[in-house]
């Protein structure tokens, strides 16, 4: 590094810290609007966690996420998203039993289900439509940036008038349900509707993942309800892998912020935010450089912006203990295959293998998995979500050979003994488990890459390891995500910005975050 590097400055409109899809989203906003932009992303390539590596020779991860579920049709639009890339055929979802007679949910999260009685049939579609409507009341908060305390305006009033509206007209009755169920506990409410232990398992262990929550927690059908606010191709609560699969989304995303003329650099991190007597002005990069801008947009880990980048002096001790206290601690494992063929699941169809394979017994098996991880410890018989992204995307490995990714709970970012020793135990247990609905897996195996919530951190630049920012409880949603102060997108830092998942609405590939953040910034208000 050079003297001159140290100080040399830049100057932008506004400069956004992470390549992430919610970074590109809300860069991609900005630039639209005539605003000189610039990504800084630390990793080699953009994408955050969507974006993919190869795990062994030849073989690649798709990244962590499994499918596309919640992708907001204002984003694919403002991003002009290819066609190929923005949707794709729904998937369905296998929920798996040990004796191969499986239950299959078709459409849009169930909207035909094979495998079960037309009693239970009956049943599931009553349930759904229940928490189809609860969960659009609950949408109509998530499209938009939360109401301040002591501030709301008449928008918040309207969108509060809206959701009123909604319940009185379907009665006093549906009124009451949604009060009743509102903080419930997601198994309480599947033990109220159905039967059947498969599909029981399979809303629990929906509820739950990437949460640190069992399905008998207080408030863990909020999960479902978050779930079941996702929309694609107009249809609430489908699901989808892109034609080419999951590893075309991170291009995409970059496509369209270039496009829109958003000026992009990988492999520098950033190491300060500057501010002056409280105005964030630029930042400092790992390589010296300074660039300026009167607009800093967080597309981070809340406490890595906050808590590494910031000078806490410029913030105030009590903000900075709130944003200390959010809980972001990952518990969820990522596994990784390398196989030299497809694997073949008892009793799943060829083109339901294309789907998400769930493990997930009963609401016992997934509230049984949850309780080691209370008291930092994983379950020998652990709860997963299965795909086979190379049926998706061949190009992900050599030819004739295989990839599978597992999405596993629960696995605790602080476990007892460290996981230097016990990863190897815990990927053992997940290949057994693996082998028991897939016979002869084992032997197809050449690599396997088994991703903790601690490797997470380090990988994806994550504090926690969590993939959500924070956990998507009640009290760190709406006006407390990430903390009350910095609820708005707007910070203590004027100038400073949030648009990660760690801020409203929350985590999953949908890109409102950064959508409601550049929104709010070309706005003017604070």
């Amino acid at each position: 590094m050079t003297s001159s590097d140290l100080a040399r400055t830049t100057d932008f409109d506004a400069i956004v810290i992470g390549g992430g899809h919610n970074g590109l989203t809300a860069a991609t906003l900005l630039a639209q609007n005539g605003r000189k932009v610039i990504v800084i992303e630390a990793a080699e390539s953009t994408g955050g966690s969507i974006r993919g590596f190869e795990f062994h020779p030849g073989y690649r991860s798709a990244g962590l996420a499994h499918i596309v579920n919640r992708l907001d049709p204002e984003v694919a639009n403002l991003l002009k998203l290819d066609a190929s890339t923005a949707s794709g055929a729904s998937l369905p979802t296998v929920a798996l039993s040990p004796n191969g007679k499986h239950a299959v949910l078709r459409g849009a999260y169930g909207e035909t289900i094979d495998g079960i009685s037309p009693a239970e049939a009956k049943a599931f579609a009553a349930m759904r439509k229940k928490l189809m409507f609860q969960a659009s009341i609950l949408k109509r908060f998530l499209k938009r940036r939360p109401p301040e305390i002591g501030k709301v305006g008449m928008r918040d009033l309207g969108a509060f008038a809206g959701a009123g509206l909604s319940l009185i007209t379907k009665g006093r009755e549906e009124g009451r349900d949604f009060l009743r169920m509102l903080l419930m506990n997601v198994a309480d409410v599947a033990d109220e509707y159905l039967d059947n232990d498969r599909l029981k398992g399979l809303v629990a262990f929906d509820a739950t993942l990437g949460t640190h929550l069992g399905p008998r927690s207080p408030t863990s059908l909020l999960g479902l309800y978050y779930r079941l606010t996702g929309q694609t191709d107009g249809k609430t609560g489908a699901q989808y892998v892109p034609q080419g699969g999951m590893n075309t989304l991170a291009p995409a995303f970059e496509k369209a912020a270039t496009a829109a003329g958003v000026s992009i650099r990988t492999g520098t991190p950033v190491a300060r935010i500057l501010a002056d007597r409280g105005t964030a002005t630029g930042v400092i990069l790992g390589t010296g450089e300074q660039l300026n801008a009167p607009i800093i947009v967080s597309a981070i880990h809340p406490q890595a912006t906050f808590l590494t980048l910031c000078a806490t002096a410029e913030l105030g001790t009590g903000f900075v203990r709130a944003i200390s206290n959010v809980r972001s601690k990952g518990n969820v494992a990522k596994l990784d295959l390398a196989l030299d063929k497809p694997p073949t699941f008892t009793g799943v169809s060829a083109d339901d293998h294309r789907g998400r394979l769930v493990i997930a017994r009963s609401i016992a098996h997934v509230e049984n998995a949850f309780n080691p991880a209370k008291y930092g410890e994983f379950s020998p018989d652990p709860v997963m979500e299965i795909t086979l992204p190379s049926l998706a995307n061949p190009a992900l490995t050599p030819s004739g050979g295989a990839t599978l990714s597992a999405l596993v709970e629960f696995a605790p970012y602080d476990l007892k003994g460290g996981w230097a020793s016990g990863k190897a135990v815990f990927e053992k247990i997940i290949l057994e488990t693996l082998e028991r609905y897939a016979p002869g897996l084992s032997k197809s195996i050449i690599a396997s890459n088994l991703m903790t919530p601690a490797d997470m951190e380090t990988h994806h630049h994550l504090p926690g390891g969590h993939w959500h920012h924070g956990e998507l409880q009640a009290d760190q949603l709406l006006v407390n995500r990430p903390v009350n102060a910095a609820a708005g997108y707007a910070t203590p830092l004027s100038g400073l910005y949030l648009a990660s998942a760690g801020s409203h609405p929350g985590g999953g590939i949908s890109g409102l975050p950064g959508l409601l953040a550049a929104r709010h910034i070309l706005s003017g208000d604070r």
